[in-house]
Parts: structure tokens; sequence; C-alpha cells
């Protein structure tokens, strides 16, 4: 990023300026890799635009970013604006997306960096990006319970948390790690997905659970936390992400889109119940 190097009051002041444009703020994150994290993120996203909210998505995977892949935006880059600030990526009218990859040179580029650099990028993307007024910020964190979830949630005061788990116990007790972790970090716990979560074969049309089925309501039960929902297989989820075009969209009839739009109904619920509880 080409925004000037700040004291620790200039950067606080930023962050707190921007959040104060910003409804509501949710991190989706998980306890293990490879459960389907970011495509959860990206899916959600969209959806709570074509709601016509204004959303942004954060990526704060700094050494796997995966989202403007995703979202076919892999030729982008910044755009400067006044005041030493750069405006985010935009994707609609109504979804705006900054993220790691947009800073290298190519993707194939290894971002080898500590702890404190990426708190402070954290800090820039928050602080340095001209969001504007938004409706929600989803925010794509790493897996694990390490620096980038942390420091968003040092960073950003009453975040919302959604763990994404797969079926299988491996995946369902890093989950209930992630739960604890938001708990004792105060995050406002939204519940738990269950991706990949059996799916329909296209030659049988019989139902296949690969990695079981229900364990992610089963841990969410056991935790006394919200159960958000469950997303299927479909093969177009893979397909859609690689080519930059999200699932959601351009998939509307198929049972995981239906799957995320129930979800997306079940956080927006949550967000209501903020606002209320806010205004006393």
């Amino acid at each position: 990023m080409t925004a000037k190097v700040q004291t620790p009051n200039e950067g606080n002041k930023r962050v707190t300026e921007t959040l104060s444009k910003i409804k509501h703020r949710v991190l989706v994150f998980s306890g293990k890799g490879g459960v389907g994290k970011s495509t959860v993120a990206v899916n959600l996203g969209i959806a709570l635009s074509e709601r016509q909210l204004k959303v942004g998505l954060l990526d704060v995977d700094i050494h796997g970013p995966n989202l403007i892949k995703m979202l076919g935006k892999e030729r982008e880059k910044l755009a400067p604006a006044a005041d030493d600030r750069i405006l985010p990526v935009l994707v609609t009218k109504n979804l705006s997306v900054i993220s790691m990859a947009l800073l290298l040179q190519d993707q194939s580029t290894p971002v080898i960096w500590r702890g404190p650099l990426k708190m402070k990028l954290i800090e820039q993307f928050l602080g340095d990006v001209i969001w504007g007024n938004l409706d929600w910020l989803v925010i794509d964190s790493p897996p694990g319970t390490g620096d980038e979830p942390l420091s968003v949630a040092q960073l950003v005061p009453a975040t919302g948390a959604i763990i994404v788990t797969t079926p299988q116990e491996v995946s369902l007790l890093d989950s209930r790690k992630a739960v604890n972790f938001a708990r004792k970090l105060n995050l406002n716990i939204y519940g738990i997905i269950e991706n990949m979560s059996g799916m329909v074969c296209p030659h049988c049309g019989k139902r296949i659970n690969l990695f079981k089925e229900g364990g992610g309501e089963k841990a969410a039960k056991e935790l006394g936390i919200p159960f958000l929902g469950k997303i299927p297989i479909d093969p177009m989820i893979v397909e859609s992400g690689d080519d930059g075009k999200p699932f959601v969209i351009h998939y509307p009839e198929s049972k995981a889109s239906k799957a995320f739009n129930e979800i997306v109904e079940k956080i927006l619920h949550n967000g209501k119940k903020e606002e209320n509880i806010a205004k006393g």
C-alpha cells in the first residue's frame, strides 16, 4: 500500500472513523483449513449485496488470499484516493472488496510475514481504505485462531463471528476450539455453518453423505450457539469459484444457493437484534 507512515494514534483514529460508518461486522473463520470458509464468505457477501445492502468483503487471509480469484477480479489494482487513502475494488454497485492479492505482483508471490506486519496491514485495510457507508463488512479470516482473527477482534469491537465446519469429527473438534476462541474474545457468535453437507448424485438422484451429516448441528447444540444451516456439496461451486463467477448469482435455483440465502436471512435477523439492543 502507498499510504504514508502513521503514528498509532493516527491509525486508530482512522479505524474508528471507518467503523463508525459500518453497521455490522462479521468475521467468517474456521478451526482448520479445507472447510470452504472463503467460498462461504464470498457467497454470503454476494447474497447480502443482492438484497440491495451495501457490503464490503475484507480478505485478511494474508498468506492465502482467494476472494479476488472467486470474484473474477484478478487483474484489478488498488486505486489511490485523496488524503493518502485508497479505494476498494468495486465488484458490483453494492459490493466492494480489499485483499492482499491486490498488492501482489502475481498470484504466485508468497507473503513471508510475521505477526506485527500482518497486524499493521489489517489496520491499514480498515483505516486507509475508503469503504464508505456499509450495511455489512464480511471479513474472511485464515483458518485457526492465530494472528489475523485475533487482530480483527482487537481492532474491530462488537464483531460477529460465523464458524464454518464440515461434518466429520476432525473438523468438528477444531470448530469447537474456534467457538471457545470467539467466546474468550467476547465476539457475538452468530452460529455455525455446516459446509459440504452431503450431495445429490447426478446419476441416480440419491443423497450421498461423503463426510457424514449433522455434526455441525450437533456441535452447535452442545455448545449452546445457533446453527445457521447446511450447505450441500455442488460441483458447480468449485467450477464457478475457479471461473470467478459467484455461485449464488449464476446458480440461484440450486439447493446450495437456496441454503446460502436461508442462512443470510438468519444473519440479517441477528443483525436486527443487534440494532435493537444498540437502540436500548
